[in-house]
């Protein structure tokens, strides 16, 4: 067949193909079958992440109602059947008829989308919620969802099943003329999330964190799947402050009270809660209506300008910089500090649905003059303090100088070129990131093993010698004179310390630690996980961290050889091949005790290893855990050990 007759013959196919498109094909998605169809783009992901946000959509709208002086108690219950229900004592959701739509204004904001009070600056002067679409998409997303309303002495209930209502509004009662409020329950559907199991530690810090940013807020949590009815309640009045000291906890704090100020400029509520400590880790958080914002934005901006020039400014003409210094970095008044940086903006502009930063442009200088005013005061005010974090900065300067020279001694000349790598890695032979993975084995013995059993090609294997430096108690410049460290740092590629790190040039997109299934281990792995949470975040961040899962057991009846991971898959095993007489159970003590075939079988293979994705779900409580296990402080990590030793699971590590 000629050139000009398959054209013709292709262009006869796509015109028939042409006439099939028509109005018919095109799809309408009514009500909220878009969020059924696409929940993804609505509230992220339907994993535990998505999961648990519906909590937080049903909370902020509680939240809101608090920040407008209407509510001052909040209740979150997890039922036994993984059930949440959300009780507040606002005004309630409105339920008269709404004048456009013709339906109960509940119904309306339970199965529309971008619709609520947070459009009407005369409902909600500040909101989290400025896209309307977060309870209708929980509605949406839910195998049953139940409204209950208190309004003017009557108690309103409406029902919906996969967001369609099933009944009318209906009024099942009376009550007080001053009782006023909401109460959503819900199921999240099955068909939707994989996984419908809710986490309390994940819902309580969230809550906390919330109960800390509005204080004299009320929020309980209680937990109906557990036998003693776990609950905790949250009332912080100091806010802010207290937000603060919590973090610094396990910290040695050089204020002898948190630095607080707060300010309103155009509408912009601006609150600021800060200390120092003798750490060299910084803990900055910031907060936009309510919402973490994680990623930052102009009021973190804001901030970090106005520290850098207050406290410059303070030290030059406090005569405390040394000829020699021309000014601190950001870097440099940042080492040691903790702070919280929460903003009201009532229009605010939010990166998307998951809200992640802020984009605001005033709120930056809005922030920056706050600071430069009320930070300059108090150090006038409070020379004690002032002369300690000066000092602090000093010392900050000084060591990351320390730090520039050291860091050359890391530094590798580029991604292809091996020679200045570790003479105890063992490198992979491919030089493609995505490929690649690094084992940090915890032994010369388990590394000797894991180098004879890998995949050369995409696996490296990098053997450590003992416990490697505890980084929460050193600065930059001591943590790279430490060799286990700098091996470690020199192997990855990305180098390190601000201005310097760079994820694009990470050699392996898999980094896994393995150690002994031992207390030595749990150690070791903990001092590698607090290197890369305050110096090599962006990894976790990036999803490229993970704790490899060595077998505890090795069970074996004749030529039946099964692995066991934990004790009660070992009974189990044991059992199922006919009790004890006749089994053979082998413990491992060690990655040491596996031949090579054996770890690359039950650890390395691809095709078989369970590994753990470590992630960071809660960056605050992440900080909070590692400076508790990790800090100076002994009695709160005393504490922590005593609530939670029997409770600790590898799961947990999703901090």
């Amino acid at each position: 067949m000629s050139e000009t007759a398959q054209g013709n013959n292709n262009k006869k196919d796509k015109a028939q193909g042409a006439k099939e498109y028509t109005a018919q094909g095109i799809q309408v998605l009514k009500g909220l079958e878009a969020v059924r169809k696409r929940p993804a783009m609505y509230i992220g992901d339907t994993g535990v992440r998505g999961l648990h946000h519906l909590v937080y959509e049903v909370v902020d709208n509680s939240i809101d109602e608090a920040m407008a002086g209407y509510c001052d108690e909040i209740t979150v219950v997890i039922g036994e059947d993984d059930t949440i229900k959300v009780t507040d004592n606002g005004r309630g959701i409105p339920v008269d008829l709404h004048k456009t739509e013709g339906k109960p204004a509940l119904e309306v904001v339970l199965t529309s989308l971008h619709a609520g009070g947070k459009f009407d600056k005369g409902s909600y002067k500040v909101s989290g919620g400025l896209h309307g679409v977060g309870v209708s998409c929980v509605n949406a997303l839910s195998a049953w969802l139940g409204a209950e309303v208190r309004r003017e002495s009557k108690i309103y209930v409406m029902k919906f099943e996969r967001g369609v209502p099933v009944g009318p509004l209906e009024v099942t009662g009376s009550c007080r003329p001053d009782e006023s409020g909401s109460i959503i329950s819900f199921k999240p559907d099955h068909e939707i999330f994989p996984e419908t199991v809710y986490s309390f530690e994940t819902l309580r810090s969230r809550l906390r964190e919330l109960a800390f940013l509005n204080r004299g807020l009320k929020i309980t949590i209680s937990d109906e799947r557990s036998e003693d009815g776990r609950r905790e309640n949250f009332h912080f009045e100091g806010g802010i402050v207290e937000y603060v000291r919590w973090l610094n906890e396990s910290r040695n704090a050089i204020c002898a009270q948190p630095v607080y100020f707060e300010g309103e400029k155009d509408g912009v509520q601006i609150e600021i809660a800060m200390d120092y400590n003798e750490g060299y880790s910084e803990a900055l958080f910031t907060f936009a209506n309510n919402i973490n914002t994680t990623e930052g934005g102009t009021h973190l901006s804001g901030f970090r300008a106005g520290l850098t020039r207050t406290l410059n400014v303070y030290a030059g003409n406090s005569g405390m910089l040394k000829k020699d210094m021309k000014g601190f970095t950001g870097d440099d008044v940042r080492e040691g500090l903790t702070a919280i940086i929460s903003v009201k903006v009532p229009e605010p502009q939010f990166e998307g649905q998951t809200k992640t930063k802020l984009g605001n442009t005033e709120v930056k200088g809005q922030v920056e003059a706050l600071v430069n005013t009320y930070l300059a005061e108090y150090l006038q005010e409070n020379p004690r303090e002032a002369k300690a974090i000066v000092n602090k900065c000093i010392s900050a300067a000084q060591g990351r100088e320390a730090a520039r020279k050291a860091r050359d001694l890391t530094r590798r000349k580029s991604a292809l070129d091996s020679a200045a790598l570790p003479g105890k890695l063992a490198d992979c032979s491919s030089r493609d990131p995505a490929e690649c993975e690094i084992y940090l084995v915890e032994g010369d013995s388990a590394g000797g093993s894991a180098k004879q059993g890998r995949e050369r090609r995409f696996q490296a294997i990098l053997p450590l010698k003992g416990k490697i430096l505890n980084v929460e108690k050193a600065r930059l410049d001591k943590i790279l004179g430490n060799d286990e460290v700098r091996t470690i740092i020199t192997a990855l590629g990305t180098g390190v310390g601000a201005g310097i790190f760079d994820i694009t040039k990470l050699r392996y997109h898999k980094v896994i630690i393995m150690t002994d299934a031992d207390v030595d281990g749990s150690h070791i792995r903990t001092l590698i996980l607090t290197l890369f949470f305050r110096y090599f975040r962006e990894i976790i961040d990036q999803g490229y961290m993970y704790i490899a899962e060595p077998p505890l057991y090795r069970v074996k009846k004749g030529k039946t050889e099964i692995y066991a991971y934990s004790e009660e898959e070992k009974t189990r095993l044991v059992e199922e091949m006919g009790g004890a007489r006749g089994v053979y159970v082998q413990r491992y003590k060690g990655l040491g005790e596996m031949n090579p075939e054996q770890l690359w079988e039950t650890t390395m293979d691809p095709d078989s290893r369970t590994m753990t994705r470590v992630s960071i779900r809660d960056a605050a409580e992440a900080d909070h855990i590692f400076t508790t296990l990790m800090g100076d402080e002994v009695e709160p990590r005393r504490r922590f050990i005593e609530e939670n030793a029997t409770q600790i699971k590898l799961e947990d590590l999703d901090i």
